[in-house]
Parts: structure tokens; sequence; C-alpha cells
């Protein structure tokens, strides 16, 4: 099932066009990274779903139920985290969690025990001091406790490690990981070594239009060039093989540093086999030969250039 569902969605700012006709679907219980230069549509299309604003053409489902602009319904399945949260600074976490646990409605026995049971998962149980003495990290990781203090079905965070130190985003990866099967995560960012390392799927946004969706693995599938990196023992070597001839054709493209070479083809008749016969007819034979994996970024930098 898909707990969200994207159709046809405009939204202009003026003259400024910043969603053009996005479709998109989350299965349930995905983590999924919703990827995109600033600027390109993402922090939009959330408030969309969350039905802070009102989109020009197309619709939005959550759990099979259509967002409404205004006080939507939807929003009991939602559990939603803005780039910067805001708290009040005088409270304390549980005292916080306390308050919003009463604004949804819950009992106060689920309160308190939910309470605890989030302090601990983002690492939060025992500190009982004011909020407003919280680093950027610490205010980050009770912000994922409150949007999960309901049990949604689907939780979104925006751009939740962007101002973080390396650890601060560890931490915070490792507790959307930790929601796997438990819920629906998106997760909006434009770090992309951040999404590479917890999302299942992957939809990359670049001036309001899906240009990138699926799996890592599918999306390289997609749109792979074979690549090599080829390690020789000298320069002299390294720049001897470049100049191949058979390597001196369309689709090819070659950088040299040292006395490595690195190799992207897009002819497909130039592969692996093809390349280990090259070096042996030339009597050639490198330190290391490694076929590259492409990787998000290299897949991000092709699309939206």
């Amino acid at each position: 099932m898909n707990v969200l569902e994207i159709a046809d969605l405009h939204m202009s700012f003026g003259n400024n066009k910043v969603l053009r006709g996005l479709n998109m679907e989350i299965p349930e219980n995905s983590v999924f990274g919703f990827v995109g230069r600033n600027g390109a549509g993402k922090t939009t299309t959330m408030k969309i779903v969350l039905g802070l604003l009102k989109a020009q053409c197309g619709f939005v489902k959550v759990c099979g139920e259509e967002v409404r602009y205004g006080a939507t319904r939807t929003n009991r399945h939602i559990g939603y985290l803005p780039d910067v949260p805001e708290f009040y600074g005088y409270m304390k976490p549980m005292e916080y969690l306390r308050l919003c646990g009463e604004i949804t409605g819950l009992s106060s026995a689920l309160i308190k025990d939910r309470s605890r049971e989030l302090l601990e998962l983002v690492g939060l149980d025992g500190v009982n001091r004011k909020i407003s003495g919280f680093s950027r990290g610490m205010k980050q990781r009770l912000g994922i406790a409150q949007a999960l203090l309901n049990e949604p079905r689907l939780l979104i965070c925006d751009e939740p490690t962007s101002a973080l130190d390396p650890i601060g985003r560890r931490q915070i990866l490792d507790i959307l990981s930790a929601m796997r099967g438990k819920t629906t995560v998106v997760f909006s960012t434009h770090i992309l070594s951040d999404v590479e390392s917890i999302c299942d799927r992957i939809a990359v946004l670049e001036q309001g239009e899906l240009v990138l969706s699926g799996t890592l693995a599918e999306i390289q599938k997609q749109h792979r060039r074979n690549s090599y990196h080829i390690r020789f023992a000298s320069d002299g070597e390294a720049e001897e093989f470049s100049q191949t001839e058979e390597l001196k054709r369309e689709g090819v493209e070659l950088e040299r540093e040292g006395c490595s070479l690195t190799i992207s083809v897009s002819d497909v008749s130039v592969g692996a086999q093809e390349l280990i016969d090259l070096l042996s007819r030339k009597s050639m034979a490198p330190e290391r030969f490694e076929v590259l994996e492409p990787t998000l970024e290299s897949l991000f930098t092709e699309v939206v250039q």
C-alpha cells in the first residue's frame, strides 16, 4: 500500500513555477529520500502534503484520503519535523511532550509511556533541563520524539541534518533508520551521502519536476555509465595507455591523474573485458583494475546539469 500519493501537482508563486506536474508514490514502511537542491520545491511539496498550502492543480492522498487545504483530517496520520523546529524554551523535554500529547488528545498514561519510550529512542532519557539550553542536535532529536508521539503512519522530516556536525548527523540518521518497518519516513535533504546511507527509495526533484525515482540500485542500472579505475606502476604507463587508439572514440571519457586512469564509457562495446584485452595486447600489467559503481552524487550531477 502507498502511504503517500501525489498526482499532477502544480504550484506557482507569481511567475515562479515551483512544481510542474509532480507525480510520486511512497510505499508503506519505506525510508524515502526526497532529494533536490535548495529551491527545487521540496518544502513546498511537504507543505501541500500537510495542508498548509493549496496546490493550483493535482491532488495528494495520505493513507488513501485526499488532503484538503487547511485543517486537513489526514494530518492525524502524519508526524512532522520542520527544518528549524521551535519549542517553549522554559519547558523540559517531558513537559513539552506532555503538552504535545494533551493537544493531540492522548490519555495521561499513554503520554507518559510514549514520552519515556521516545526520549530513550532519541537519546534524551534522563535529560531534565530546560530546552533553551539544548544544542541544535538535541533540539532535532526532541523534534523527532514529538513527531513520533502519536505513532504516525507517515513521518516527514524536512532537512533534519543540514545544520548539524558529523556526530549530530549520524545520530539523527541512526534514529530515522531505526524507524524502518515501524513507520514510513520521508526524509528531505540535499545531502546525498545521508540518503545513500539509510534510504530504501529515492526521488530527485529539479525545478519542480521529478528527474530520478526508484531504489538506488534501479537508478544506477537505468542511468549508469560503465566506469573503470586503472592504476599503473608509473605515470608513463598511464599516459601510454590513455593514448590507445581504441579509446579515442565518441562516448569514451578519460581522466588521468599521475599513474591512475579513470575511464567512463557510454559505448557498451567498451567493457571490462575489452579493456583487459587492450592491456594484454599492449603487454601492460596494471597494479589495480577496478569497476566503479556510480554514486548518487554522480547521478544527481548528471541529471541536474
